[in-house]
């Protein structure tokens, strides 16, 4: 009977470390699978953010899980989760934006001798709370019937009495708009920037509505001469499947201002590393793959964007609208004058 106590209680301690060995590897296991993620909130909604996490994927075994809505939505999303929001990163559209996270504390510093080596000082935060992985030009589009190229100059030319009732914008609360404005506040003061904008208002050829690309439609259509907008949005009515967009976008040439002083305002997407990111190791490897110059490629190819890392080939059709001259100032500027934009805006009757 001994002996045969002594067996049972020898199996059971077997058994026992068996499974405790099992759990142990199917604890390591699941580990390692949770791991391998990286969440992402991002206002970005193009095919060519698919693909490149397609690609990300592929090239690290790192699967990237995406949420997607507003820009203002994911950051009040982010406040309210708090520490415990599972964002790893935040991918949003204009330098405003990313200077807003930073101050409302949704991102944390980070340390990437990549992204410092891909992306030029004035296209990041200085402190490593954001970068920039594509430009966009606020560019001048008119009606190749209508107006000349000749005719165009700067920014600010387009409060001239003969642009009257002829140009076409987008309304004040959109912040592509305050951050054209935060360029003229810092390069030339409020006082002009107020010039400017009341001269913009009493030059509309109707009341600022819908988005950037209305306004090409509403110039093709011959609503308005000229209009301001970012370039990638005609570049992508070029490449539409709907006939009707590049029906459009085809009646339309493209001007970039202010070739002669400081050059044409240049705007970006970015994102940094949210501030309670649960897997910040992928989340920098995520954003340095987006500074890559495969996925830049990806970039100007599939979305008409501009690469932010020297050297990087445009597209067949960026490269057609030639070289010109970027303002370089330092977007870190656009969000530091937001504020002063909004009230200069409102000021002016820009609805």
């Amino acid at each position: 009977m001994k002996f045969r106590h002594f067996l049972l209680a020898a199996a059971t301690v077997v058994l026992l470390a068996a499974c405790s060995t099992s759990n142990q590897q199917n604890q390591a296991e699941q580990q390692a699978t949770d791991s391998l993620v990286v969440n992402v909130y991002t206002h970005r909604h193009y095919d060519a953010d698919k693909q490149l996490f397609a690609d990300f994927e592929k090239l690290t075994g790192i699967k990237v899980n995406v949420k997607t809505a507003s820009a203002d939505e994911l950051q009040k999303l982010m406040e309210m989760e708090g520490a415990n929001c599972p964002a790893d990163v935040l991918l949003t559209v204009d330098a405003g934006r990313l200077v807003r996270a930073k101050d409302k504390g949704l991102l944390q510093p980070i340390q990437s001798a990549v992204l410092n080596a891909n992306i030029p000082a004035h296209l990041r935060d200085g402190e490593g709370y954001w970068y920039a992985f594509t430009q966009r030009a606020r560019v001048i589009v008119y009606n190749k019937e209508k107006v000349k190229p000749s005719e165009l100059s700067t920014y600010e030319e387009l409060t001239s009495p003969k642009w009257k009732k002829r140009i076409l914008v987008r309304p004040s609360d959109n912040i592509y708009n305050q951050s054209l404005l935060a360029s003229i506040i810092a390069h030339k003061g409020e006082e002009t920037a107020l010039l400017w904008a009341k001269g913009i208002v009493a030059n509309m050829a109707r009341e600022p509505k819908g988005n950037d690309r209305d306004q090409i439609y509403a110039v093709a259509n011959g609503e308005g001469d000229i209009a301001i907008v970012n370039s990638y949005y005609l570049g992508q009515m070029l490449h539409s499947k709907e006939a009707a967009d590049t029906i459009a976008a085809k009646k339309i040439g493209i001007f970039f201002p202010n070739q002669a002083d400081r050059g044409a305002h240049m705007n970006v997407s970015g994102g940094g590393v949210a501030k309670y990111a649960p897997h910040k190791e992928n989340a920098i490897k995520l954003l340095e793959f987006l500074s890559s110059e495969q996925a830049q490629k990806v970039f100007a190819e599939a979305n008409q964007e501009y690469p932010v890392k020297p050297g990087v080939p445009l597209s067949a059709t960026l490269a057609s609208w030639g070289t010109f001259k970027a303002d370089t100032l330092s977007v870190v500027q656009l969000g530091k004058f937001n504020t002063a934009a909004v009230k200069i805006l409102d000021a002016a009757g820009w609805k």
